[in-house]
Order: structure tokens, then C-alpha cells, then sequence
């Protein structure tokens, strides 16, 4: 494994720095607390010039066409700044699944307006007391004509309200396996559509979503029974992949912030840093985040060489979500009283850490993920 990163991606990398720094400061992640837009429009616009919001699309279709690499670089600086942007679900889920899609019609239409920021699209999976397994798919989708009925709910979908589209996953059978999830596109202000916004830990934009016999054609099948599932999971370990980098920036900002911190607020007439406890949780935590960071890296690695990621991905994202809320909590804890005000920015990371370890695949998912690779490859050699 090459973690030597070439002038281009330290070019990247502080490019991504000074764009956030200049439209996406924690002023701006403060103000788009609890907004049903969630995202800064003006962000959105130099992400799209920087040709980041087609980072994981092929040049052939409008894209950058940029490495694993180059995409957890880019994600280790929105976690570093706390970015609020649809760029995740829009550029990575909705761009991955219809990058995968047979549906040549759909990709020639929106892969390019994703790679240029004309088009947000988001996509719900996640249903009300629900797994992230294809079990836990269990919205209908009933044959009508050449289309589909749809009728169920969705929750914790993300900028729905920013979002003109969704890619929606439903089940066309009774049953409780993959075989029988389809993957399609709904307009989010289709006919029988209800937006609700959920007040989250993280203060983002999510929503409930209620489809009451809502009708979409042929056209918006994006993966059919039995491709769908398979799809949506490939493309969610690029997620996972992408979110550990998030999480590992994350950990490292506010790990800073701890360590500013206990270098400047004094107790007993000698900063807190000088104190052997709070150095000892400190230096704890960079070893800590240092190997958050270094299987984030290596998980990015990995499928930028075309190597399998099946158990990589989801051990990078839970181990570097549970760092990420493990050092910020210990971050609020040498913040003291202070860690628990509004006023300081260490919440912030706070409680974004936890809205990421619950979210897009939680611990205990990933675990029987990482179980099952290696239990059957063992079964396999037994």
C-alpha cells in the first residue's frame, strides 16, 4: 500500500481547504442548523467549478473521473470543516447507483447534470424501525401498467428539499430478501409525495417521506429486481469509504481544537496541557485518530486499485465514526463546562460524530457486514 500522496492531491487537498475555509466556515454550518435547505447554494456552485461534484463520474459523461484517492481527500476536508452539502447522497449514492444502472437513457440525461451541480438528487433507503439490510426494505412497489404504484415511508432521507429527485429503494414482492428490491427515481414533488422534516442530533437536513400511491413509468426504473440490491450496496462501500475519510477529518479538527484548547486555558496557574491526565487522553487520541485516518486511507486504497473493499469499507467506517465520537466526547470533556455550551465549537463536532456513527450503515451493520466476509471465507477453506 502506496499512502504517499502525489503533488496533485496535496494540490487538492489545500484547494478543498481554502474553499471551505472561504464559503463553508462554522458561521455557516452554525446559520444552516435545522434549515429545510441544510446547504450553502454558494458552496454548491464552487464545488461544481472545482468539478467536485463530478468527482466520481466518468469524464465520458461530464465527470472528473478522479481516483478513490482523490475523492477521500476531498471528504477528509469536508469532515475537517463540518461541510453541510447534498454532495454526498447526490455525487456519491445517487451518481454511483445510476453510474451502475443499464438505463443508458437515464445516465446520458442526469450523470452530466450532476457532474455540473444542475441536479441534486438524493436517495431514500432507510424506513421507520427498519434495518439497513434488504429486509429492512419493505416500502411497496406494485406492478402498475409498465410502471410501479408506490405506498410506505421513508426516514432520515437527506436535502429532500434541496433535492429535485430521489432514488428511491422499494420492494415488489412480500418476501424479506434482496431479490425483490428495485431501485427507482421519483420526482420529490410528485403527486402523492410528503415531505416532513426531522430535527436530528446533528441539526442537518433529513426527512420523513410519505408516498401515498405515488405513480412512476417504465422510464424510472433504475435497477430492476434482483440488480438492484447488489448495486446499492457496492455503492454504498464507496460510501462507507468516503464517510470514514469524513470521519478521521472530523476526529483530527476536533482534536485540535482540544489541544489548542489545553495549551491556552489555565488551572492553577499552568495550562490544563501541563497537566499528566489530560495529556496522557490527549496522546491517546491522536494514536487513535492516526489509525483512523490510515484504514480510511487504506479503504480508498484499495478500490482505487481495483482490489475488493467488502470488508475494508465497512471496518473503516466503523472504526473511524467510533473514534470520531470517542475523541470529541473526550474533547468536550477537557473543554469541561465550556464543552457543553452552544457558544464553543467543539459541540459541533460533537454531535455531528454521532449522527455519523448511526447513520449510512451503523456499527452493529457493519459488523455482521465484516462477520459475514469472514465467517464464509472461512467456511469456503473449511
Amino acid at each position: 500500500m502506496d499512502l504517499d500522496f502525489t503533488p496533485e492531491q496535496d494540490l487538492l487537498r489545500d484547494s478543498v481547504r481554502r474553499l471551505c475555509e472561504r464559503h463553508a466556515g462554522l458561521d455557516v454550518v452554525r446559520k444552516l442548523e435545522n434549515d429545510p435547505i441544510g446547504h450553502s447554494p454558494a458552496l454548491w456552485t464552487q464545488l461544481a467549478d472545482l468539478g467536485l461534484c463530478g468527482l466520481m463520474i466518468d469524464e465520458e459523461h461530464g465527470g472528473s473521473g478522479m481516483t478513490m484517492i482523490d475523492a477521500a481527500v476531498v471528504y477528509e476536508e469536508f469532515g475537517r470543516a463540518l461541510v453541510a452539502s447534498p454532495h454526498f447522497v447526490s455525487a456519491v449514492l445517487a451518481a454511483g447507483l445510476i453510474n451502475r444502472s443499464s438505463n443508458a437513457a437515464m445516465q446520458a440525461e442526469l450523470l452530466p447534470r450532476i457532474a455540473s451541480g444542475d441536479a441534486i438528487i438524493t436517495v431514500a433507503s432507510v424506513e421507520p424501525d427498519s434495518t439497513f439490510g434488504p429486509s429492512g426494505v419493505q416500502l411497496k412497489a406494485t406492478k402498475n401498467g409498465d410502471g410501479w404504484q408506490l405506498s410506505g415511508a421513508k426516514r432520515h432521507v437527506p436535502y429532500a428539499e434541496a433535492a429535485g429527485q430521489m432514488i428511491l429503494l422499494a420492494r415488489t414482492d412480500a418476501g424479506r430478501d434482496a431479490a425483490g428490491v428495485v431501485a427507482l427515481l421519483v420526482d420529490t414533488t410528485a403527486p402523492g409525495v410528503t415531505l416532513t422534516q426531522q430535527l436530528t442530533v446533528a441539526s442537518d437536513a433529513q426527512f420523513r417521506i410519505d408516498f401515498d400511491n405515488v405513480t412512476v413509468g417504465a422510464e424510472a426504473v433504475v435497477h430492476g429486481p434482483g440488480d438492484a440490491w447488489s448495486a446499492w450496496h457496492d455503492t454504498m462501500l464507496d460510501g462507507a469509504t468516503l464517510l470514514a475519510a469524513q470521519a478521521a477529518g472530523g476526529a483530527r479538527a476536533a482534536l485540535e481544537l482540544a489541544r489548542d484548547y489545553a495549551n491556552t486555558r489555565e488551572q492553577f496557574d499552568k495550562p490544563l496541557a501541563a497537566f499528566q491526565a489530560i495529556s496522557h487522553y490527549l496522546a491517546d487520541a491522536v494514536t487513535t485518530v492516526d489509525g483512523a485516518q490510515t484504514i480510511a486511507w487504506e479503504a480508498a486504497w484499495a478500490r482505487a486499485e481495483g482490489r475488493s473493499v467488502a470488508t475494508l469499507a465497512p471496518m473503516a467506517k466503523s472504526y473511524a465514526c467510533q473514534t470520531y465520537r470517542k475523541v470529541t466526547a473526550t474533547a468536550v470533556q477537557i473543554f469541561g463546562g465550556n464543552g457543553f455550551t452552544v457558544e464553543f465549537d467543539i459541540q459541533l463536532y460533537f454531535r455531528r460524530a454521532k449522527s455519523m456513527q448511526i447513520n449510512n450503515w451503523d456499527d452493529r451493520y457493519c459488523n455482521d457486514l465484516i462477520a459475514a466476509q469472514l465467517l464464509d471465507a472461512y467456511l469456503l477453506d473449511a
